[in-house]
């Protein structure tokens, strides 16, 4: 049986998403789908508008077969590190043949030349990051200078910097990167992003808008303002989780804890969490006795710099509400890769590949976290935890959901 790989969030899950499922069944001429998938945060910083288990059930209505969760230590990281754990994980299943992202260029040449280049980081590399950081760059400009600077022979250095500014054509550049790193087998493809650009705030005219615009609506007005752009099921699980009090989870349904962790804690224990860095400790704590309002927008419009982006800073209040430290996120524990491959949910193909992952998979299939223990798994757990107490309707079943509840079977 051959199967392809998708590496996804679905926040939630919607019309564009189904078009690359469905893409990455006929480029790869794939019989299985295999997602990876965040968790509760996501690797822009911020929560998922709805829980792991809706968004396993999305997938799996779409097109997928099995969906595996991406540890949060990864899920919540810059692009690198991202990719490198999900590719990880697909490479260790030993079932996935190929694996099929989207882009906005849908230009694989090009971004497998550079990638061959940056996949054993040239010399110079991190001082040219550096400089472009001094100089006032944000690190994924700082990055895609650099990179598009080594473009090897037949790349336009201007063309690969506009490249590599779009978010889907550097993400792919990383997940090609970590390919190379692993010297894995699994062959690539791209599909062309189609419809909406990946931060439109607003639908368009046809069926495919992005996430940032579904999430707007959902926000605004409920599902039913999102029916147009997500197929029925998707729009089926929204109306549930809305119902039972489960959604939408936002940043400032975790204010009150964040904001006490950020307020009481020394500069000294601030400094150790991931993503606090270059002096970010005394500036969250000066920033916070000048909000005009206690809520977490206030304070991430107040901390935004050119330098320090949204998505920084997002991450790094992940990581605090999380009690993520720098230690643990160090790139000497991330470059060992995940430690499992926790299974999300699965249909009956996705049953079949389990079945064949049994001898071929070369880290430990978790389908009851309660029977295996990993320092990465207690952070994932840790997550959802601190996840399900943002909810209207708390459920400690729902919060400790990683020890009661088997994986979602469609």
């Amino acid at each position: 049986m051959k199967a392809v790989g998708v590496i996804v969030e679905y926040n939630p899950l919607h019309n564009g998403h189904v078009y690359h499922l469905q893409e990455a069944r006929r480029l790869s001429g794939a019989d299985a789908v295999v997602a990876v998938m965040s968790g509760p945060f996501l690797q822009r910083g911020e929560p998922a508008i709805v829980g792991k288990r809706a968004r396993t059930e999305m997938a799996l209505h779409a097109g997928a077969d099995l969906v595996l969760e991406l540890p949060v230590v990864y899920a919540v990281q810059p692009a690198e590190w991202f990719a490198f754990g999900a590719v990880s994980l697909l490479h260790r299943t030993g079932v996935v043949d190929s694996l099929c992202f989207g882009s906005e260029s849908g230009d694989l040449d090009s971004l497998q030349r550079i990638a061959r280049v940056l996949a054993v980081e040239p010399a110079g590399m991190r001082e040219d990051i550096a400089r472009r950081l001094r100089e006032g760059a944000s690190y994924p400009a700082a990055y895609a200078g650099a990179a598009a600077a080594l473009a090897p022979g037949g790349v336009d250095v201007h063309d690969a910097a506009a490249l590599l500014e779009q978010p889907n054509n550097s993400l792919g550049l990383h997940y090609l990167i970590a390919l190379q790193r692993l010297g894995s087998a699994i062959q690539p493809f791209t599909a062309a992003r189609t419809g909406a650009a990946y931060h439109e705030a607003t639908p368009g005219p046809g069926a495919i808008a992005s996430a940032t615009a579904v999430r707007r609506l959902l926000m605004a007005d409920g599902p039913n303002a999102a029916a147009p752009y997500v197929p029925a099921a998707t729009l089926a699980i929204l109306h549930r989780e809305w119902q039972e009090g489960r959604a939408p989870i936002h940043w400032e349904r975790f204010a009150q804890p964040l904001l006490h962790l950020a307020a009481t804690r020394r500069a000294s224990e601030l400094e150790r969490i991931a993503e606090v860095t270059e002096g970010l400790e005394h500036r969250l704590s000066r920033t916070l006795a000048q909000l005009p309002e206690p809520s977490v927008e206030a304070l991430l419009n107040a901390l935004k710099t050119k330098r320090y982006t949204r998505t920084k800073l997002q991450r790094m209040l992940a990581h605090l509400l999380l009690n993520h430290t720098k230690t643990e996120c160090s790139p000497e524990q991330l470059a060992a890769g995940p430690g499992y491959l926790r299974v999300l949910g699965f249909n009956a193909q996705g049953q079949s590949l389990l079945k064949q992952m049994k001898k071929t998979a070369t880290l430990p299939v978790v389908l009851k976290p309660s029977t295996f223990t990993h320092n990465q798994l207690e952070l994932d757990i840790q997550a959802q935890v601190a996840y399900g107490l943002a909810c209207e309707h708390r459920d400690t079943r729902r919060m400790f959901s990683d020890y009661y509840e088997s994986p979602v079977r469609v």
